[in-house]
């Protein structure tokens, strides 16, 4: 029993000998005595990455550590409950606030140590009260499971690979992210001008003012008590408001449903848009999203927008121009209460938007969800990743 207890749930093929305690300082030595703190002002300008608690803070010239080393926070750490800890190689610069550990050669992996520690509660081996500290001769007495080192340098190697998969994809989401708010910002035409700064070729006419008001209608949403619940048709929430994702069927599987008679009068159709009236912060005030299932009836509690002729706008394109800058602001700086942020359906109808032609609007608006499509795949991707690294630090680690 005591053997089973010292090995993982998952392990490389080949690897079964048990597992050993050990205390850090039995495996690992410190080159804290290396470390030389500068102020801003006191720093030369250069290549050396500069290493202080949380990670790189500027660049110099010259180091005091070359090598592979672990870095963890002794102070000032910006997340205790994922405290900083992070395995570096090469020329560094480190300051007083970082702990330098390196793995003893042919023991212990410098990969392995770190993410042993990451898996770590470090919390209660902190001491002091708004900056918490974690003490060397704490650091160097808790106690590791280690394997022999050819497992350990397997099961580094491989969180690294994890973490360098989780990191591409998310530079590739913040990238396209980082699109869609200059195209909002561009597509749409500024204040004071008629047409925006990019346009797809062959789109050349003026965009035409009107008031939401003069092109949309707007209806009510459910706000009906706790007793109106039951087996009818599914609640749309704020929160599939906020979430960029399109609201369709698998959005509202497994929603709360309502069960009175009076529910059919909330019904949203395929193309409404759905706009959360209220919120506790300005910065989601008016937010709104687009109903994209044509099998499905749902209800929703703000306002459900539609068009008052056939043909006039398109429902996805409405949805980004509601998002751009200039409308956001409008609708922002329209919005009333303290605690608790409204827009008022009068507010809302007298916003001014700009308007180019039905095909003008149907070719944006597939820009916008094409981005959209590929901002939600990135972010799938992450969360499975990051679920499988969390999964997997729990089962291949004692």
């Amino acid at each position: 029993m005591a053997e089973k207890q010292n090995t993982p749930e998952i392990r490389f093929k080949g690897f079964t000998d048990p597992w050993e305690q050990r205390k850090l300082g039995e495996v690992a030595d410190r080159y804290d005595n290396l470390r030389i703190p500068i102020t801003a002002s006191e720093r030369v300008p250069g290549s050396t990455p500069y290493y202080g608690a949380n990670g790189i803070q500027d660049y110099v010239e010259g180091f005091t550590h070359q090598g592979e080393f672990v870095l963890i926070a002794e102070d000032g750490a910006s997340d205790l409950d994922n405290y900083p800890t992070m395995c570096i190689n090469g020329i560094i610069w480190v300051n007083n606030h970082a702990h330098v550990i390196q793995g003893r050669k042919g023991i212990t992996d410098n990969h392995f140590i770190a993410w042993s520690i990451k898996r770590c509660d470090i919390k209660p081996m902190l001491t002091g009260g708004t900056r918490a500290k974690l003490n060397a001769e704490v650091l160097m007495g808790m106690r590791i499971s280690t394997p022999n080192h050819a497992e350990q340098i397997s099961i580094g190697s491989f969180f690294e690979h994890l973490d360098s998969l989780i990191t591409l994809h998310q530079r590739k989401h913040d990238k396209l992210c980082t699109v869609k708010r200059s195209m909002l910002d561009k597509m749409f035409p500024k204040p004071g001008e008629t047409e925006p700064e990019i346009r797809f070729k062959g789109f050349t006419d003026a965009w035409e003012q009107r008031k939401l008001g003069e092109l949309l209608l707007f209806q009510n949403g459910f706000n009906g008590s706790s007793k109106s619940f039951g087996s009818g048709i599914p609640l749309i929430s704020v929160m599939d408001v906020l979430d960029d994702e399109f609201i369709t069927h698998e959005t509202v599987r497994g929603k709360a449903r309502l069960n009175c008679e009076e529910a059919s009068r909330y019904c949203v159709e395929y193309g409404d848009v759905l706009f959360q009236r209220s919120s506790e912060n300005q910065e989601d005030a008016g937010t709104s999203n687009v109903y994209l299932d044509q099998h499905v009836s749902s209800a929703f509690g703000g306002f459900v927008i539609r068009g008052k002729k056939v043909g006039e706008y398109n429902p996805i394109f409405i949805k980004y121009l509601l998002g751009s800058p200039f409308i956001r602001e409008q609708i922002t700086h329209r919005a009333q209460g303290a605690q608790h942020i409204n827009v008022s359906q009068d507010t809302l109808a007298d916003v001014v938007l700009l308007m180019p032609s039905m095909h003008e609007q149907e070719a944006a608006g597939l820009v916008f969800l094409h981005l959209d499509n590929l901002i939600t795949l990135h972010q799938r991707k992450l969360d499975l990743l990051k679920n499988t690294k969390k999964s997997l630090l729990d089962k291949m680690f004692v």
